[in-house]
């Protein structure tokens, strides 16, 4: 009975948090239909064209199911995601969830990349900056950081073309080859990522030098080095952790904010991933593709703030006991 208890308690938490994800979900499901289905025009009216006769218009509107009530078409998408039902294209006619798919295995190797880059760059010079501050070395990283953070990400990723590409003639400008060559696929992947993951990076350089820092200031990372340890070895033993956990919320966040920026980058690159998919969608007002790559990025960016909660119990054991 005891053990039942303690388990009720410790698994509370958590299920507080996925009842939270559930509410938020139902909120954005809401939020994302209203605001597509108010917007003018026909998605019939854009399939068939401006030549179309207004009896062609309705048979197609009646046929895609546009013309029941609006609860009514939020009511069958939503029971279609809970049963695992993403839909059928307006435009294609081909099952959504295969089309997500096949983006996914684009746009998922590519922010993955990106998070390594990211990760890769700001770490390294986060804790350099905050060990060499005071320093000219430490003012030139937090120089180059800066810079990093105002370069717009479309504007690294033409910078990037035009020197790697256009130069010197060492990446693909743009597409993709597919997976049936994958050292080719990872040569197509290399430019989009570095466009994402240096400025992820220079943005996770500051906090990270900001958190280690503070690491550095604090009372007993002073009594541990006056204990005779070095600043390397104090913060591996007694700083490393505490510095962690800001940091955490850091990368998720940049993580969440690197999957709305694959977005774009996939756009600027021609990539067939969900940006070029979303971008499609909208153009040839496929409504319900749309409302699907919405839920999609609503979801990740959810989990990943769940995961991010969940792993400060991990990193600070204060946490473990708090609902």
């Amino acid at each position: 009975m005891d053990a039942a208890v303690r388990l009720g308690r410790a698994l509370m938490p958590l299920l507080r948090r996925v009842g939270t994800i559930a509410v938020a979900l139902w909120g954005a499901s809401v939020l994302v239909f209203v605001v597509l289905n108010v917007l003018p025009g026909s998605p019939a009216q854009v399939i068939l064209g401006t030549q179309a006769t207004p009896q062609a218009v309705r048979q197609l509107t009646i046929q895609l199911g546009l013309n029941k009530p609006l609860l009514r078409q939020y009511l069958d998408w939503v029971g279609g995601l809970l049963h695992g039902s993403l839909g059928v294209s307006y435009i294609s006619h081909l099952s959504i969830g295969a089309q997500i798919a096949q983006a996914l295995s684009v746009t998922g190797p590519l922010v993955l990349f990106a998070l390594i880059i990211g990760l890769v760059i700001g770490l390294p010079l986060g804790f350099l900056g905050a060990l060499r501050n005071g320093r000219v070395s430490g003012s030139l990283i937090g120089s180059l950081s800066q810079i990093g953070m105002a370069v717009p990400t479309v504007v690294a990723g033409l910078l990037l073309v035009i020197i790697l590409t256009v130069k010197l003639h060492v990446f693909p400008t743009s597409g993709f080859p597919g997976w049936s060559d994958p050292l080719q696929a990872l040569r197509a992947l290399v430019l989009p990522a570095f466009s994402l993951g240096l400025v992820e990076g220079a943005i996770l350089s500051r906090y990270v030098r900001a958190s280690v820092l503070e690491q550095l200031r604090s009372d007993y990372l002073r009594t541990a080095r006056s204990k005779g340890l070095r600043v390397g070895q104090a913060l591996r033993r007694h700083g490393i952790r505490n510095a962690a956990i800001p940091l955490v919320t850091v990368v998720g966040l940049e993580l969440a904010s690197l999957i709305v920026g694959a977005i774009v980058v996939e756009n600027v690159f021609a990539l067939p991933g969900l940006g070029l998919l979303l971008l499609d969608s909208v153009n040839n007002r496929d409504l319900i593709t749309v409302q699907d790559i919405a839920m999609l990025v609503a979801s990740a960016v959810l989990v990943i703030n769940l995961v991010v909660d969940l792993s400060y119990r991990l990193l600070d054991p204060r946490l473990k006991g708090l609902s």
